[in-house]
C-alpha cells in the first residue's frame, strides 16, 4: 500500500501546488496561503469533533506543532526565491527536500534493497529534471538559492514531522488539524508583519469579491494539501520511509502536467525525460 499511498501523495500534492500558484497570480501569496488553510482547518475541525479524536491528543502532536510552524516558513521562502531568480533553477533545487525524510529513513534503520536504491536514484533525478533545470544563463543570486536551500529542507522536514505525528487515523486526524491551527496563526502572524510594513493582503482591485469567487478554489487547495499530509503519513506508516518520501516527491509532474492539460504549457525537452525517468524509478520502488 505505500507506493499508492505515496503515489496519491504526489497527485494532490501537484494538484494544490497548481491550484495555489495560479490563485497568487491575482491575490497575495500569503493570503492564499491563510485562507485555503483556514477551511481546511474547518472541515478538520468538524471530522476531528465527529470522530472524537481529541481522546487521543497526547505528546505526538508537538511533531504536528513544528510541522505548522516549519511548512509556512519554508513556502514564504520558497515563493520569495522564485520571485528572485528563475524557476527553472529554483524549482529543482525546492525538490531536493527529499533529501531529509531519506536521511530520517535510514537513521531509523531502512535500508532498502538494490532495486529500490536504483528507484531512488532515478526517481529524484527525474524530480529534478521534471521542473525543467536551466543550465544556460545569467547567474542566480546567491540569496535565492540559499532560499531555496532552507525552503527544501522546511518541505522535507515538515514530511518527516507529520508521519511521525500519530500512530491511528483518528489522531491522524487531530494532528493534521492541529497542523494547520499552527500554520493559520504563523501565516496570519507573517501577513500582519507584512501589511504593518505596507505590504497588501487582498488584491488591489474588488478585493472583497475576487476572494468570495476564490473559495472553492481555495477550499480546494486547502483540502488537497490536507489530503496529501494525510496519505504521506499513511504511506510512511505502512512502508519504507525511504520509498514513501521519494514517490510523494514527483509533484512536480504532476503541476507540470497539469500546466500542460489546463494552460497549454508545453514540457520542454528536460521536463519529458524527468518525468519519464520519475516514472521509471516508481516502477522500481514499486517492484523491489
Amino acid at each position: 500500500m505505500t507506493p499508492l499511498f505515496a503515489l496519491a501523495t504526489s497527485f494532490l500534492w501537484g494538484l494544490a501546488d497548481f491550484g495555489g500558484g495560479l490563485l497568487s497570480r491575482k491575490t497575495p501569496a500569503l493570503t492564499v496561503v491563510i485562507v485555503s488553510q483556514s477551511l481546511a482547518a474547518v472541515v478538520l475541525g468538524a471530522v476531528v469533533a465527529v470522530t472524537g479524536a481529541w481522546s487521543e491528543a497526547d505528546a505526538r502532536l508537538w511533531f504536528a506543532v513544528a510541522a505548522g510552524v516549519v511548512g509556512p516558513v519554508a513556502m514564504l521562502s520558497f515563493y520569495k526565491a522564485l520571485a528572485l531568480g528563475p524557476m527553472g533553477v529554483i524549482s529543482p533545487l525546492g525538490s531536493l527536500g527529499v533529501a531529509v525524510p531519506l536521511a530520517v529513513g535510514v537513521a531509523l534503520g531502512e535500508r532498502p534493497g538494490p532495486v529500490q536504491c536504483a528507484g531512488i536514484g532515478v526517481a529524484v533525478l527525474g524530480v529534478v529534471l521534471a521542473g525543467g533545470p536551466e543550465l544556460r544563463g545569467a547567474p542566480v543570486r546567491r540569496q535565492a538559492v540559499l532560499l531555496t536551500l532552507v525552503a527544501a529542507a522546511g518541505f522535507g522536514a515538515v514530511m518527516a514531522l507529520i508521519a511521525e505525528a500519530s500512530t491511528t487515523v483518528t489522531g491522524l486526524f487531530l494532528a493534521l488539524f492541529v497542523q494547520r491551527v499552527t500554520n493559520i496563526a504563523v501565516g496570519g502572524s507573517a501577513l500582519l508583519a507584512s501589511v504593518r510594513r505596507g505590504g497588501r493582503a487582498l488584491p488591489d482591485e474588488g478585493a472583497r469579491s475576487a476572494v468570495v469567487a476564490a473559495l472553492p478554489a481555495l477550499a480546494f487547495v486547502g483540502l488537497a494539501d490536507v489530503a496529501a499530509n494525510g496519505t504521506y503519513a499513511l504511506a510512511a506508516r505502512t512502508g519504507p520511509v525511504a520509498v514513501a518520501a521519494v514517490l510523494a516527491s514527483l509533484y512536480p509532474v504532476v503541476t507540470a502536467l497539469a500546466a500542460g492539460v489546463t494552460l497549454g504549457e508545453r514540457l520542454r525537452g528536460v521536463q519529458a525525460a524527468g518525468a519519464g525517468l520519475a516514472l521509471m524509478g516508481t516502477v522500481l520502488l514499486a517492484t523491489g
